[in-house]
């Protein structure tokens, strides 16, 4: 692989923290059939054809991709102890992160003709991908500790030349990741400031706007689509944790909670229809959920 030590340029930031509007959507209740006696169910990213990528089973997570209503396919880097599948793009290729025989955890990619590779910053202990888009591009972050205690360094990788774009955040203090990109480059993601408060970011054509839920001091933008939609989790002044939907036309958020999760909901992914999928409830039982627009 090429290295690069190259941060993204800011043309200029922005702060955010506007009013909330409201979004109705169909719910469907997802759990994968794999844990019977001990659901346990995560849904993290969608395409635009309705395929989801997710992982199942708490104690030794499994990945797979999801065709709606039922399909599931297992995905699972080889020889690993532990794989997540989070990003997934419309041709099918997705990505993620596995824990190795040593306890190590690195990147990966997934083709649809089943070629695996595994995607690792040079020189780094820890490393997960995030985000994917259809340019043959990934968004994730490395650390330099194995168990993940030191900050988080957020990259975009280059699948065909194998280059890794450092993003550089000023405020990051505590470390950032990069959860998203889509088509045009744009990437989400989270950052945690001195003050150790979580802020979510949108990089889009240069142009940083942070990203907070309003009357939220816990915010993180988690996946977005090619039509101006970022998505994430914040949490409220009871410390409940509420999906969002933020839309950059209208500088407006709208709270989603899944109605059997209500104040336990995550919204991790979205498609170009604004389909969202997450889960809800706290671990070791957790469920994914589907929700569309109505």
């Amino acid at each position: 692989m090429k290295r690069f030590y190259l941060s993204l340029a800011l043309a200029f930031a922005l702060t955010l923290c506007t009013s909330a509007w409201a979004q109705s959507y169909n719910f469907l209740s997802v759990n994968n059939p794999g844990d019977p006696n001990s659901p346990f169910t995560q849904l993290l990213g969608i395409n635009n054809s309705n395929v989801i990528a997710g992982y199942h089973n708490f104690l030794q997570n499994q990945g797979f991709t999801l065709a709606l209503p039922a399909h599931y396919t297992t995905e699972n880097f080889p020889g690993s102890m532990m794989t997540q599948v989070i990003g997934i793009n419309n041709s099918l290729t997705t990505d993620g992160f596995y824990v190795d025989q040593n306890s190590i955890t690195h990147g990966f990619t997934h083709t649809s003709s089943g070629t695996y590779s595994n995607v690792d910053f040079p020189g780094t202990a820890f490393n997960q991908l995030l985000g994917q888009n259809d340019l043959h591009q990934a968004s994730g972050y490395y650390s330099l500790s194995t168990n993940n205690t030191t900050p988080d360094f957020p990259y975009v990788y280059d699948e065909v030349g194998g280059v890794f774009q450092v993003i550089y955040i000023p405020g990051a203090v505590g470390g950032a990741q990069a959860t998203g990109i889509n088509n045009s480059q744009a990437v989400c993601g989270f950052f945690i400031d001195s003050n150790n408060v979580n802020h979510g970011f949108l990089l889009n054509a240069g142009i940083f706007l942070q990203l907070d839920y309003p009357g939220s001091t816990f915010t993180q933008a988690l996946g977005l689509n090619n039509t101006g939609q970022v998505v994430g989790d914040y949490m409220d002044a009871a410390g409940l944790t509420h999906g969002f939907v933020y839309t950059v036309s209208s500088g407006q958020f709208a709270s989603v909670d899944d109605p059997n999760g209500v104040g336990m909901t995550v919204v991790n992914g979205t498609n170009d229809a604004g389909v969202l999928v997450g889960f809800f409830g706290t671990a070791p039982i957790n469920t994914g959920f589907v929700a569309t627009p109505r």
